[in-house]
This record gives structure tokens, sequence and C-alpha cells, in this order.
């Protein structure tokens, strides 16, 4: 008997006609948003997340831990499936999700199966292929076959980039980012990704603050095609609309774009950013927000694009 992981719920339905048997968990948490507590102990992070994400987001948090529980239950029982199957992507938002799922089964008091993976950035099926929700049915049983099975290296690699994404000292994640992946072969760019999140050294911005404004100085935009235009550049993310709409606030509220309707336009604030003439930080407001660990309003920590590194401000 599988015990399959998918990665959403855009995988689901393809997933329950494609004739692979197995008990299946939906793991539905976002872990590349807002702040992921530094701790062992599964129950306090777990409670922890979700107060977090009720004070940030307005998530309920009963709701979200009635919904880890389910999930701890069956996690609970890996001993008595043959084997664990992990469906997951390459970008950011999935390899955050797979390192904390690895980390989390390593601290189970159970004896684990064999974990295998079915991971992908493209498909010949799939021009643009940005995810698994974008197969048919079909396509899934020969990924299944094809599977690979993490080995003892990619459980600690899984386990100190989880360790790392949760502290508030990116450096170590920074030099994990360049180990080699193994059974993780998309790792370490996604975590690139996720360290270009830092505010840029030169004008306060980040990676996806910056490709939207650089956009949206060539002329307004709808959100939407503003979004797609992200969906289909930036893919590394993987971010969805919550994730975006986030940052598209963030820019209107510092007073760096401004909305008519459906219609995004840069401000002049905007432009003397872009130019670094201004530097982003001092017209955005950093409170509560986090990437992973690390607390945007207290870090000194910056992405230095020039070095392609992280510095030290």
């Amino acid at each position: 008997m599988f015990l399959h992981i998918l990665n959403g719920d855009a995988t689901r339905s393809i997933f329950q006609n494609s004739g692979i048997g197995g008990d299946v968990i939906v793991w539905r948490e976002m872990l590349c948003e807002g702040r992921t507590p530094a701790t062992r102990n599964m129950s306090r992070f777990f409670e922890e997340r979700a107060a977090f994400l009720q004070q940030a987001y307005g998530i309920d948090s009963a709701a979200y831990l009635a919904e880890v529980e389910q999930d701890k239950e069956l996690l609970q029982n890996a001993s008595g499936y043959d084997e664990i199957v992990l469906w997951f992507e390459f970008d950011l938002f999935c390899q955050v999700n797979l390192v904390f799922v690895l980390y989390y089964l390593s601290q189970l008091s159970v004896k684990l199966p064999p974990v295998s993976i079915v991971q992908l950035d493209q498909h010949p099926d799939v021009p643009n292929f940005r995810g698994l929700g974008m197969l048919q049915p079909h396509h899934l049983p020969p990924l299944f076959e094809a599977r690979t099975y993490i080995r003892e290296e990619d459980w600690q690699l899984a386990r100190a980039a989880w360790e790392a994404y949760s502290a508030d000292d990116p450096l170590a994640l920074e030099e994990l980012s360049r180990r080699p992946g193994h059974q993780l072969p998309y790792l370490g760019q996604a975590l690139q990704a996720h360290l270009q999140r830092l505010p840029n050294a030169t004008n306060g911005l980040n990676a996806v603050e910056h490709f939207f404004l650089d956009r949206l100085a060539l002329g307004k935009l709808r959100e939407r095609d503003l979004y797609y235009q992200f969906w289909n550049e930036l893919k590394i993310y993987g971010f969805g609309d919550f994730q975006l709409d986030i940052y598209t606030n963030r820019l209107q509220q510092a007073g760096v774009v401004t909305r008519e309707s459906e219609m995004l336009s840069i401000t002049g604030l905007g432009e003397e950013i872009l130019n670094r003439e201004e530097n982003y930080l001092s017209f955005v407001s950093s409170k509560n927000i986090w990437i992973g660990g690390i607390p945007l309003d207290q870090t000194p920590w910056r992405w230095d694009d020039e070095e392609g590194k992280v510095v030290h401000s």
C-alpha cells in the first residue's frame, strides 16, 4: 500500500483519475509564505504557525490546526505503508514544502518505509510547464514508474535546509543552496530564489517587487496580465494569486504603485526607486513580514545582485 503526498489540490483530481492506487494526503501549506518557527517540536511549530497565519493573513487558526491534525494522523501511521511517494515540483513553493515534509517524516518516532519522489521541471507534452496540475491523468503512471528514492544524503540535506530556512541568519542556507542536490536536484535553485526575496542592497526591492516595477515602468497593466508575465518569466517561485496580491498591496501602500480599477501603474516614487535614487525600505512597512525565519523589519541581511550573494548591511 502506498501513501501519496501531493503538493496541492490542483494535482488531486488528475491523480484520482490516473489509476494509481494508495492513500492520499494533499499538502495544502504554503510554507514559503510568512514565518516558519524555528523549533524541532512539531506540535509547537504548527501552533505558532497557526497563530501567525491568523494574525498576518486572517486564516482561521482552528481550521488550520484541524486540517494539520488529519495529515499528522496519517503520517503517524507511516510504518503501516509499503512506501511513501512525494509528488512535488521544482519551484520555491513546492521545494520548501518538500524539505519540510522530509524533515517532519524524519522526526516521527516510527520506522519509515522507503520514501520516493516524483518531481519535474518540464514535460514534453506541456509547453511552458509550471506544475503537475497542468498534466493529464495518463501522464502520471509513467512518472510514478520513474520515481527516485530518497537516500541518506538527501535526508541530511533536507533536514539541514529546513533548519536553515527557519533560522534568521541566511548564510547557512546560502551555503546549502550551492551543494549537489542528488535526488533533490531543484532545491539549490529554489533556495537561491528564496534568498533573492531579501531586500536588494541597492534600492531595497526584492526580486518579485523589482520584476513588478520593471514591467510597470514600460506602461500600465491589468493586474492579471502582470501576474501572467510573472508566472511565465519567474516560474521558479511557483507563487499563486495569494502571494502576488501581498506584494502588489504592499507596493500600493508604499506609494510606488497606484491602482485604477483593474489597472496598475508605477508612480514617480516607484521610478525613483528603480533608478536607485530612493530606497524602497524608507517607504514600505515590513512589520510582521517574514520570509521563513527572517523578520524583514529587523534583518540586516541584503541580497547583492552584483555579487550574487547575501551581504550584511
